[in-house]
């Protein structure tokens, strides 16, 4: 646990941001939306493979249902955007 607070913020939110979206595919709900496409389930379970920081070999094994993953990627991206916000206005 030391060596993640060893870890810049920075860092952190790129893991994050890379970690998130790398794990994205998932399987399909069988109901169809309004456009064609099948609507996924927000309520329904997903299991990703997720790299331990630091570590080349390790990754850890995360269960979120759909609107959990969404919130989380909604979440590092507004933290993302605040910190390059910060950082543009330190600049100037």
């Amino acid at each position: 646990m030391s060596h993640v607070r060893s870890l810049s913020l920075g860092a952190a939110l790129l893991g994050a941001a890379l970690a998130i979206p790398a794990a994205a595919g998932a399987a399909e709900s069988s109901t169809t939306a309004s456009n064609g496409k099948k609507a996924l389930d927000p309520n329904e379970v997903v299991c990703r493979k997720q790299e331990v920081l630091g570590s080349r070999l390790k990754s850890v094994r995360v269960c979120r249902t759909r609107a959990e993953w969404a919130d989380a990627r909604n979440e590092t991206r507004g933290e993302i955007e605040r910190v390059q916000v910060q950082r543009g206005a330190i600049g100037q």
